[in-house]
């Protein structure tokens, strides 16, 4: 069985999507740069709980490396790609957009090239909720044209996508992009508002509540994000039979793409996140509230009935639930 290889697999989601695969006795193959956006202790405690695996292999390796790209592609033949892996973060791009650039740009033209010449079964994507930009129709639709974006982050995820077509068009591949709106759970990401907050809360410290806590998102859970992710990679993109061109749907093609939002379909106040994790706490927050920042989304909801009726999936994991089982795995990873 020619192995999956799942980029940025020492992530967040990367790593729960490994763990997945690898319990069906899937072969997979990580790859990870493990830069410092954040702290790379945990990135190699995510890739601890995969090492035991002997059907796990992992390269470090920089996906913007067109070489080792290539060396690694006609290596290893796998079946269906799974690529997570990105430079994140809205306000980071603002200061840093060269890293968005070489990862988000350059990198994703190398795995598409991967994919071409090694005639992968599926690519399947991550893309980002952040697409929707300046978009005030809710709930976001991926019918929903997706031209105006806030950040250059959003802007790097909407050419992904549009990358994706020419490959999905000119080349025949398969791929599918998932629109992730706000992944949280254990394991999460410590730029994440609720691993700031809860770090913030249990050291007593002032927590930063950006947007008044008026902001809205459709928080979704790692486990539901995951369940989606593998549903779709098993049911590689097709052209849609009833695509119209002179009525494009943005989120189908007549080439073998498809685009898809994965959220919660529950969109939530922050302020009301922070309630639910002040109970999974114990203790009331100190808080400094601040206006928006820039590049940031007022709100965010996802429409799930194109993901629901291509893989009878959406996700469902209620908000306090989701914030308690993330608090009992901070409290015992860093034992606090």
């Amino acid at each position: 069985m020619n192995p999956v290889l799942i980029t940025g697999c020492a992530g967040f989601i990367g790593m729960h999507c490994a763990q997945h695969l690898l319990a069906q006795s899937i072969p997979v193959v990580g790859i990870d740069n493990l830069n410092n956006y954040y702290d790379i202790a945990l990135k190699q405690a995510r890739l601890d709980q995969l090492r035991p695996n002997s059907d796990f292999r992992f390269v470090e390796l920089d996906i913007a490396d067109r070489k080792a790209m290539a060396t690694l592609f006609a290596e290893v033949k796998p079946s269906r790609v799974l690529h997570l892996a990105a430079q994140a973060g809205v306000r980071y791009s603002i200061d840093q957009p060269d890293d968005y650039t070489d990862s988000n740009l350059l990198g994703f033209g190398n795995i598409l090239q991967g994919c071409r010449l090694h005639q992968v079964e599926h690519l399947v994507y991550a893309s980002s909720s952040s697409v929707y930009g300046g978009n005030t129709r809710m709930p976001f639709a991926e019918s929903d044209a997706v031209d105006h974006p806030i950040s250059y982050y959003a802007a790097t995820k909407k050419a992904n996508e549009l990358m994706a077509h020419s490959y999905s068009h000119l080349y025949g591949i398969p791929t599918t992009g998932l629109r992730f709106f706000t992944v949280y759970g254990p394991w999460g990401r410590p730029d994440m508002a609720l691993f700031k907050f809860t770090q913030a809360i249990l050291a007593g410290e002032t927590i930063d509540v950006y947007g008044d806590g008026q902001l809205v998102r459709d928080f979704t859970y790692i486990d539901d994000i995951v369940e989606g992710i593998m549903r779709v990679l098993d049911k590689p993109a097709t052209p849609d039979a009833s695509y119209n061109s002179h009525q494009p749907n943005p989120g189908t093609s007549m080439a073998p793409y498809r685009i898809f939002n994965i959220g919660n379909n529950a969109p939530t106040v922050l302020m009301d996140y922070i309630v639910a994790l002040e109970s999974a706490l114990g203790t009331t927050a100190q808080k400094r509230m601040l206006p928006i920042q820039p590049g940031d989304m007022h709100s965010t909801s996802a429409d799930t009935r194109a993901l629901q009726a291509w893989v009878d999936f959406a996700p469902a994991m209620p908000v306090a639930t989701g914030v308690q089982r993330f608090v009992d795995w901070y409290r015992s990873f860093y034992r606090v």
